[in-house]
């Protein structure tokens, strides 16, 4: 299984940036993908979270409304578009997958319940 993630770039406040997810050795209809995002001297946090049987989108509080995730399961990549972006958004972001049964409601997220991880691509945001 490989994730690359890549669509990370300099942004102004306000700004707009895609990132990409491209899954290999998986299928979305059986993975679980999410974006985390993790800035300098700060712990990995999560972001979104796209359902693997109905593609159903999750979003942390502080993003809601601003980032959309969504799937392209013919190219097996799962997308995060990012509006309005904000100073607190600059950050290393990941994506993970995870095929497993979870046994509580919100495991998606929790990092540690991912088996696997893109490289990250860097989000900056600075005027």
């Amino acid at each position: 299984v490989q994730l690359q993630a890549s669509g990370g770039g300099l942004v102004q406040p306000g700004g707009s940036l895609r990132l990409s997810c491209a899954a290999s050795g998986l299928t979305l209809d059986f993975y679980a993908i999410a974006w985390f995002r993790q800035a300098p001297g700060k712990e990995r946090e999560w972001v979104s979270f796209i359902r693997s049987s109905d593609g159903k989108p999750y979003y942390a509080d502080s993003v809601k409304g601003r980032f959309t995730i969504s799937r392209d399961k013919a190219k097996n990549t799962v997308y995060l578009q990012m509006n309005t972006l904000k100073l607190e958004d600059m950050a290393v972001y990941y994506c993970a997958a995870d095929g497993s049964v979870h046994t509580f409601s919100t495991w998606y997220k929790d990092k540690y319940e991912y088996h696997y991880w893109g490289q990250g691509t860097q989000v900056t945001v600075s005027s």
